[in-house]
Protein backbone atom coordinates (compact mmCIF):
# COMPACT_ATOMS: atom_id res chain seq x y z
CA UNK A 1 0.00 0.00 0.00
CA UNK A 2 2.43 2.16 0.85
CA UNK A 3 3.96 1.86 -3.11
CA UNK A 4 0.50 2.97 -4.27
CA UNK A 5 0.52 5.65 -1.66
CA UNK A 6 3.75 7.50 -2.79
CA UNK A 7 2.73 7.07 -6.44
CA UNK A 8 0.12 8.95 -6.17
CA UNK A 9 1.87 11.39 -4.62
CA UNK A 10 4.40 10.87 -6.93
CA UNK A 11 1.46 11.44 -9.81
CA UNK A 12 0.81 14.78 -7.82
CA UNK A 13 3.89 15.99 -7.68
CA UNK A 14 4.68 15.76 -11.61
CA UNK A 15 1.52 17.16 -12.66
CA UNK A 16 1.96 20.45 -9.78
CA UNK A 17 5.67 21.03 -10.92
CA UNK A 18 4.05 20.67 -14.79
CA UNK A 19 7.12 18.16 -15.42
CA UNK A 20 7.37 18.67 -19.82
CA UNK A 21 8.21 15.03 -20.38
CA UNK A 22 5.10 13.28 -18.44
CA UNK A 23 2.64 16.46 -20.36
CA UNK A 24 3.99 16.17 -23.78
CA UNK A 25 3.85 11.83 -23.26
CA UNK A 26 0.35 12.56 -22.41
CA UNK A 27 -0.08 15.38 -25.04
CA UNK A 28 1.29 12.13 -27.62
CA UNK A 29 -1.17 9.47 -26.23
CA UNK A 30 -4.44 11.77 -26.68
CA UNK A 31 -3.21 12.62 -30.24
CA UNK A 32 -2.17 8.88 -31.17
CA UNK A 33 -5.52 7.51 -29.76
CA UNK A 34 -7.54 10.04 -30.62
CA UNK A 35 -6.89 10.39 -34.21
CA UNK A 36 -7.16 6.48 -33.99
CA UNK A 37 -10.25 6.48 -32.68
CA UNK A 38 -11.51 9.33 -35.34
CA UNK A 39 -10.15 7.23 -38.16
CA UNK A 40 -11.97 4.40 -36.97
CA UNK A 41 -14.95 6.33 -36.36
CA UNK A 42 -15.04 7.40 -40.05
CA UNK A 43 -14.07 3.89 -41.54
CA UNK A 44 -16.26 1.96 -39.10
CA UNK A 45 -19.63 3.68 -39.17
CA UNK A 46 -19.46 3.19 -42.76
CA UNK A 47 -18.59 -0.33 -42.84
CA UNK A 48 -20.79 -1.02 -40.24
CA UNK A 49 -23.76 0.52 -42.01
CA UNK A 50 -22.65 -1.51 -45.39
CA UNK A 51 -22.83 -4.62 -42.93
CA UNK A 52 -26.47 -3.83 -41.33
CA UNK A 53 -27.79 -3.24 -44.45
CA UNK A 54 -26.50 -4.76 -48.07
CA UNK A 55 -27.24 -8.45 -48.84
CA UNK A 56 -24.25 -10.35 -50.55
CA UNK A 57 -22.77 -13.51 -50.12
CA UNK A 58 -20.36 -14.19 -47.25
CA UNK A 59 -22.18 -11.39 -45.52
CA UNK A 60 -22.73 -13.80 -42.19
CA UNK A 61 -18.41 -14.46 -42.96
CA UNK A 62 -17.89 -11.07 -43.01
CA UNK A 63 -19.64 -10.11 -40.05
CA UNK A 64 -18.22 -12.92 -37.89
CA UNK A 65 -14.63 -11.79 -39.32
CA UNK A 66 -15.58 -8.65 -37.50
CA UNK A 67 -17.21 -9.70 -34.44
CA UNK A 68 -13.95 -11.04 -34.10
CA UNK A 69 -11.42 -8.39 -35.14
CA UNK A 70 -13.20 -6.87 -31.71
CA UNK A 71 -10.87 -9.27 -29.85
CA UNK A 72 -7.59 -8.91 -31.92
CA UNK A 73 -4.22 -9.23 -29.66
CA UNK A 74 -2.46 -5.78 -30.23
CA UNK A 75 0.89 -8.21 -29.99
CA UNK A 76 -0.11 -10.04 -33.28
CA UNK A 77 -1.62 -6.53 -35.02
CA UNK A 78 1.65 -4.78 -34.26
CA UNK A 79 3.57 -7.73 -35.84
CA UNK A 80 1.54 -7.78 -38.99
CA UNK A 81 1.53 -3.67 -39.35
CA UNK A 82 4.98 -3.75 -38.12
CA UNK A 83 5.90 -6.14 -40.59
CA UNK A 84 4.40 -4.23 -43.43
CA UNK A 85 5.83 -0.91 -42.50
CA UNK A 86 9.06 -2.75 -42.58
CA UNK A 87 11.95 -0.81 -44.40
CA UNK A 88 12.03 -4.48 -46.67
CA UNK A 89 7.92 -4.83 -46.35
CA UNK A 90 5.26 -3.84 -48.95
CA UNK A 91 5.37 0.21 -47.19
CA UNK A 92 8.48 0.87 -46.17
CA UNK A 93 9.43 3.32 -48.52
CA UNK A 94 6.41 5.57 -46.70
CA UNK A 95 9.23 5.38 -43.48
CA UNK A 96 6.54 4.98 -41.37
CA UNK A 97 7.57 2.63 -38.76
CA UNK A 98 9.05 3.85 -35.34
CA UNK A 99 6.81 6.92 -36.19
CA UNK A 100 3.35 8.22 -34.42
CA UNK A 101 2.01 7.15 -37.78
CA UNK A 102 2.53 3.81 -37.44
CA UNK A 103 1.10 3.95 -34.04
CA UNK A 104 -1.89 5.62 -35.21
CA UNK A 105 -2.31 2.81 -38.27
CA UNK A 106 -1.60 -0.07 -35.48
CA UNK A 107 -4.46 1.49 -33.25
CA UNK A 108 -6.96 2.02 -35.89
CA UNK A 109 -6.49 -1.60 -37.09
CA UNK A 110 -7.10 -2.15 -33.46
CA UNK A 111 -10.47 -0.56 -33.20
CA UNK A 112 -11.73 -0.19 -36.60
CA UNK A 113 -13.86 -3.54 -35.72
CA UNK A 114 -15.15 -2.27 -32.62
CA UNK A 115 -17.10 0.88 -34.25
CA UNK A 116 -17.77 -1.35 -37.21
CA UNK A 117 -19.23 -3.85 -34.91
CA UNK A 118 -21.46 -1.91 -32.66
CA UNK A 119 -22.61 0.16 -35.56
CA UNK A 120 -23.80 -2.64 -37.40
CA UNK A 121 -25.70 -4.46 -34.52
CA UNK A 122 -27.27 -1.01 -33.91
CA UNK A 123 -28.41 -0.46 -36.90
CA UNK A 124 -29.89 -4.30 -36.91
CA UNK A 125 -31.37 -4.02 -34.01
CA UNK A 126 -33.77 -0.81 -35.37
CA UNK A 127 -37.44 -1.29 -36.15
CA UNK A 128 -37.97 -3.98 -38.82
CA UNK A 129 -39.30 -1.70 -41.60
CA UNK A 130 -38.01 1.57 -40.33
CA UNK A 131 -35.74 2.55 -43.48
CA UNK A 132 -38.83 0.85 -46.13
CA UNK A 133 -41.01 3.84 -44.10
CA UNK A 134 -38.77 6.70 -44.59
CA UNK A 135 -38.16 6.02 -48.48
CA UNK A 136 -42.33 6.00 -48.11
CA UNK A 137 -42.52 9.19 -46.87
CA UNK A 138 -40.64 10.39 -50.06
CA UNK A 139 -36.89 10.51 -47.84
CA UNK A 140 -33.71 10.34 -49.68
CA UNK A 141 -31.20 7.51 -49.49
CA UNK A 142 -29.03 9.82 -47.84
CA UNK A 143 -31.54 11.54 -45.68
CA UNK A 144 -32.90 7.80 -44.88
CA UNK A 145 -29.68 6.69 -43.58
CA UNK A 146 -29.10 10.20 -41.84
CA UNK A 147 -31.90 9.33 -39.80
CA UNK A 148 -31.09 5.90 -39.39
CA UNK A 149 -27.42 7.00 -37.69
CA UNK A 150 -28.86 9.68 -36.02
CA UNK A 151 -30.88 7.01 -34.25
CA UNK A 152 -28.43 4.44 -33.26
CA UNK A 153 -26.16 7.66 -32.29
CA UNK A 154 -26.57 6.67 -28.44
CA UNK A 155 -24.61 3.04 -29.68
CA UNK A 156 -22.03 4.69 -31.51
CA UNK A 157 -20.98 6.85 -28.96
CA UNK A 158 -20.78 3.78 -26.78
CA UNK A 159 -18.57 2.52 -29.86
CA UNK A 160 -16.08 5.26 -29.52
CA UNK A 161 -15.91 5.18 -25.31
CA UNK A 162 -14.99 1.29 -26.30
CA UNK A 163 -12.46 2.16 -29.02
CA UNK A 164 -10.79 4.83 -27.56
CA UNK A 165 -10.55 3.04 -24.40
CA UNK A 166 -8.56 0.21 -26.62
CA UNK A 167 -6.31 2.69 -28.33
CA UNK A 168 -5.21 4.37 -25.51
CA UNK A 169 -4.78 1.50 -23.03
CA UNK A 170 -2.96 -0.73 -25.34
CA UNK A 171 0.78 -1.09 -25.07
CA UNK A 172 2.11 -4.13 -27.28
CA UNK A 173 1.21 -2.85 -30.83
CA UNK A 174 2.55 0.50 -29.90
CA UNK A 175 5.62 -0.78 -28.56
CA UNK A 176 6.49 -2.93 -31.86
CA UNK A 177 5.81 -0.61 -34.53
CA UNK A 178 6.68 3.12 -32.27
CA UNK A 179 9.78 1.58 -30.46
CA UNK A 180 8.72 3.89 -27.40
CA UNK A 181 11.34 6.40 -28.54
CA UNK A 182 11.42 9.49 -25.82
CA UNK A 183 10.35 12.77 -26.98
CA UNK A 184 8.60 10.99 -30.65
CA UNK A 185 6.82 8.20 -30.16
CA UNK A 186 6.91 7.84 -25.74
CA UNK A 187 3.35 7.29 -25.27
CA UNK A 188 2.01 6.81 -21.38
CA UNK A 189 1.28 2.99 -21.53
CA UNK A 190 5.00 2.05 -22.75
CA UNK A 191 6.43 4.78 -20.66
CA UNK A 192 4.89 2.94 -17.98
CA UNK A 193 6.21 -0.55 -19.41
CA UNK A 194 9.72 1.14 -19.46
CA UNK A 195 9.93 2.49 -15.66
CA UNK A 196 8.41 -0.81 -14.65
CA UNK A 197 11.36 -2.46 -16.28
CA UNK A 198 13.66 -0.43 -14.31
CA UNK A 199 12.12 -0.98 -11.09
CA UNK A 200 10.99 2.47 -10.71
CA UNK A 201 7.54 1.36 -9.47
CA UNK A 202 6.74 5.20 -8.20
CA UNK A 203 7.10 7.02 -11.38
CA UNK A 204 4.90 3.79 -12.95
CA UNK A 205 1.73 4.27 -10.76
CA UNK A 206 2.54 7.47 -11.03
CA UNK A 207 2.10 7.92 -15.32
CA UNK A 208 -0.45 4.83 -15.05
CA UNK A 209 -2.65 7.12 -12.68
CA UNK A 210 -2.89 9.96 -15.06
CA UNK A 211 -3.55 7.46 -18.02
CA UNK A 212 -6.47 6.52 -16.06
CA UNK A 213 -7.38 10.15 -15.05
CA UNK A 214 -7.44 10.92 -18.74
CA UNK A 215 -9.48 8.14 -19.98
CA UNK A 216 -11.76 8.88 -16.82
CA UNK A 217 -12.03 12.94 -18.62
CA UNK A 218 -12.41 11.60 -22.20
CA UNK A 219 -15.41 9.19 -21.12
CA UNK A 220 -16.79 11.80 -18.84
CA UNK A 221 -17.12 14.19 -21.58
CA UNK A 222 -19.09 11.02 -24.23
CA UNK A 223 -21.38 10.18 -20.91
CA UNK A 224 -22.10 13.42 -20.64
CA UNK A 225 -23.09 13.85 -24.30
CA UNK A 226 -24.81 10.16 -24.52
CA UNK A 227 -27.32 11.17 -20.99
CA UNK A 228 -27.73 14.54 -23.01
CA UNK A 229 -29.25 13.07 -26.24
CA UNK A 230 -30.79 9.99 -24.41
Amino acid sequence: MDLIWEGLREAARLLARGDDAVYSTAARSLYVSGLATLLSLAGGVWLGTFLAYQRFPGRALALTLVNTGMGLPPVAVGLVVAIILWRSGPLGRLELIYTPWAMVIAQMVLTLPIVTGFTAAALQAQKPGLRLQLYGIGASRLQALWILLKEARLPIVAAVMAAFGAAISEVGASMMVGGNIAGETRVLTTAVVLETSRGEFGPAIALSVILVGLVFLVNLVLTSVQLREG
